[in-house]
């Protein structure tokens, strides 16, 4: 086994990233018979700027351009729309977020190029001992790999480059069980966790046997490898049955807020696209909201007014990303089921992102897995703050998309009465109502729930021209008059 080097408490663990390619088709060998491998090394010196990777043909794509492509062709992604996949330089830059978000200090990324995974160490022995000298060089205590690995990988690497080793899943439910803050959020990442552990036990046979004692258990006994298999089967039962009780106080609580007709309106997106900011735009909750990726796990409910004067919930959910990891999926379904109960979706995308049309396309096929891809939603493009003033001024609302700046509050009118619009459940209609009076509760009503756009004192009673929701205007249908030309009081 290796040692970790020492650290002073409270400073980052140095970590170097490996990204791996794979080549759709065979390339050509080399005059040796040879499959040749690329690779680019990137070693992060003290105080130097990031910059964006190049591109894999070579070319550099201004990043100006990049945005404004993909901001051309964001709106444009469908639900049932393959999964767009993200080419092996973002992919990495993803992992840097992701691993600073945990924490880290990157000392350096690789990139390699290759045909086909090596069973044994996926990147191949000369890549390994090319990776040995590079760790020794940067001091680098941890190796990130964006892609998953197999248990015999896993071991075979770490034995070879004398360094801790994780995979892109691990990472992710590191960062989840760092996030999470209540109760429900800690069981969930433990269920995400014990479940991905349990396949990538590894024992060590007849060494750790436990021999029994009496006629017949003289063989070599239980295995410590099958104790812990046994142990994490147990506390994964005893896990889930809590989470089944989570679910069951969520469904009580669900049948309380469903014997008053108010709909729910879901944030989802990819993480970091500005959901709790916008979350706490909209609603003033005041959720913990950063620039981190998954800094919000847990679930919030909180009532918001609509320009209608409706009431709905606004939940915000739980950020996505490219390649969630099942066993989150499903270990927050408890979670995750306020979208599938919700009336419509608000898919926020950052719309300053180089790879946005990407990022929608990675939730559009989460969506899909959570059934819930044909439910009605609205694409709202956020951070336009962040746009070049000339494209910013460029941008368009459609039926289906909205622009908006989620930390600024730019244009969040438009978004509230697109919201008012989509809603199908109880919608809002136009009427005239004539009430008397000494009818204060119904004005009461109208004045609270309605937006109000003509008002008339007639002979004792209030003639009302309102935009209202249908469920009210059936509450008050004996006030409601016939569809005609209103009446003008004599001056």
């Amino acid at each position: 086994m290796f040692s970790a080097p020492e650290r002073a408490i409270g400073e980052p663990e140095k970590a170097f990233l490996v990204g791996v390619e794979f080549r759709s088709r065979p390339s050509r060998t080399t005059a040796g018979g040879a499959e040749p491998d690329s690779s680019s090394v990137r070693v992060q010196q003290p105080g130097a700027r990031r910059r964006n990777a190049a591109p894999a043909n070579g070319a550099q794509v201004p990043p100006a351009a990049r945005q404004a492509r993909s901001a051309a062709t964001t709106p444009r992604v469908a639900a049932d729309e393959d999964t767009v996949p993200f080419d092996a330089e973002e992919s990495l830059d993803e992992l840097k977020e992701l691993a600073t978000s945990a924490g880290a200090n990157i000392v350096g990324t690789l990139l390699q190029r290759r045909d086909r995974p090596d069973p044994a160490t996926l990147i191949g022995s000369g890549k390994v001992e090319e990776l040995q000298g590079i760790i020794a060089s940067s001091g680098a205590e941890l190796v990130i790999f964006d892609h998953d690995l197999t248990p015999s990988q896993l071991r075979n690497l770490e034995r070879k480059l004398s360094a801790r080793v994780l995979d892109r899943t691990q990472l992710i439910l590191d960062i989840f069980a760092r996030h999470a803050r209540t109760r429900e959020g800690q069981l969930q990442v433990e269920l995400a966790q014990l479940e991905y552990m349990l396949p990538r036990l590894a024992g060590r046979g007849a060494e750790m046997s436990q021999l029994g004692g009496g006629i017949g258990t003289r063989g070599p006994g239980e295995t410590q490898l099958e104790t812990d298999r046994r142990r994490i089967y147990r506390r994964i039962r005893h896990v889930k049955e809590q989470l089944e009780d989570v679910r069951r106080i969520r469904q009580q609580q669900r049948q309380r807020r469903e014997s008053v007709p108010v709909e729910v309106v879901a944030l989802v997106g990819y993480t970091n696209a500005g959901k709790s900011t916008l979350f706490n735009r909209l609603t003033n909750a005041g959720v913990y909201a950063s620039s981190r990726m998954f800094a919000t796990l847990d679930p919030t409910l909180r009532g918001l007014r609509l320009p209608s004067k409706r009431e709905v919930l606004l939940s915000d959910t739980v950020g996505f990303i490219r390649n969630l990891p099942h066993t989150l999926v499903s270990a927050f379904r408890a979670t995750l089921e306020e979208v599938q109960r919700a009336s419509l979706l608000l898919h926020v995308t950052d719309a300053t992102s180089p790879t946005a049309h990407e990022q929608m396309a990675q939730v559009e096929s989460v969506l899909r897995e959570l059934e819930v891809g044909s439910k009605p939603r609205l694409m709202v493009m956020n951070k336009i703050d962040l746009l070049p003033p000339e494209k910013r001024e460029g941008v368009t609302d459609t039926d289906n998309t909205v622009y908006i700046s989620a930390a600024t509050g730019l244009r969040m009118d438009a978004l509230l009465e697109s919201i008012d619009r989509h809603l199908q459940q109880d919608p809002i209609k136009k009427a005239r109502l004539r009430v008397p009076q000494s009818e204060g509760k119904a004005l009461s009503m109208l004045e609270g729930h309605s937006r109000i756009s003509h008002r008339e004192y007639l002979d004792g009673a209030v003639e009302l021209e309102v935009e209202a929701p249908e469920s009210l205007l059936r509450r008050l249908s004996e006030f409601v008059l016939p569809h005609r030309a209103r009446r003008h009081s004599k001056s």
